[in-house]
This record gives C-alpha cells, sequence and structure tokens, in this order.
C-alpha cells in the first residue's frame, strides 16, 4: 500500500464537543433568575399575608353557610365589622353603632349597593319576631353574604 494515497484505515473519528450546560453561562442570566427568585418570594408572601388577613372572611361565611335561626344574622355581621382591620378609633364606634350609623357603615364598606332598610331590617331580626318568607331568607342571607365576601377595608 503506498503511503501516499488516502485509505479508509487511515481516517480517525473526530472526538465530540463537549456538552452544553443548561445553566446560564453569564451574570446577567444569573441577576435575572435571582430577581425572579425573589420576586416569586415576595408574591408568594403576600399571598399568605392576604389569605391569613381574610380569616375572619372565611370563618364568618362558614358561620353564614350554617346559619339555622336569622336572629344570629345581626350578631354575626357586627362579629365581621369587630374583626375587620379597622383604625382603633372606628374599631371603637363599632359596637355602638345603630340604625342610621350602622346603615352608613354598612354601606361606607360595601362594594355592592345595599337595599335602604338594610340596617333596620337586621334590627328587626334581632329584637323581633319576624316572619321571613322563604325568598326574603334567601335575599338577606344573599347580601348578607356578599356583604361579607365582598366589603372594602382601607390598608
Amino acid at each position: 500500500m503506498n503511503p501516499n494515497v488516502p485509505s479508509i484505515e487511515q481516517l480517525k473519528e473526530l472526538g465530540l464537543p463537549a456538552p452544553v450546560s443548561y445553566w446560564p453561562q453569564s451574570w446577567g442570566w444569573w441577576a435575572l433568575l435571582g430577581s425572579l427568585a425573589i420576586a416569586l418570594l415576595v408574591l408568594g408572601i403576600r399571598a399568605w399575608l392576604r389569605w391569613r388577613r381574610n380569616a375572619y372572611r372565611r370563618e364568618a361565611l362558614a358561620r353564614l353557610n350554617a346559619l339555622e335561626d336569622l336572629r344570629e344574622l345581626p350578631e354575626l355581621l357586627k362579629r365581621v365589622a369587630l374583626s375587620m382591620p379597622l383604625a382603633p378609633e372606628e374599631r371603637q364606634r363599632v359596637p355602638t353603632l345603630s340604625g342610621a350609623d350602622w346603615q352608613a357603615f354598612l354601606l361606607r364598606h360595601a362594594k355592592a349597593p345595599l337595599p335602604e332598610d338594610f340596617s333596620h331590617q337586621l334590627a328587626s331580626l334581632a329584637y323581633g319576631s319576624v316572619n321571613v318568607s322563604s325568598a326574603q331568607r334567601e335575599q338577606l342571607l344573599a347580601q348578607c353574604k356578599a356583604w361579607v365576601e365582598h366589603h372594602h377595608v382601607a390598608a
């Protein structure tokens, strides 16, 4: 065999390149990854704090769903109002609210409109023996549930 003539036996296998790493190679990608991790941590902490802050709503809704006697409804709404994160001077006024003041408080913190005589309905439930039809009962419970779920608290 002539050494100057190429043959298949003279071929050598080429080495493969090193595998490409999945980890970022430059500092910019590391900074972006760190920023993303911090943002996710902050969002997770805020969601957890919001969940804890709304524990009183979940408890009130559970009690509202298990409510058998409508006479307990005004007390439940008053307890929700006392559990709300309010300014100290407003929190001290909540137990004594009644009539137009209680209606104004409920309207001030409601996101959905409430009936004009909502506080009067609650007072008549608490202190009187009012016969309420099933449709009125369902409407009143729905309004109370909507207020508990969606009332506005200034943070």
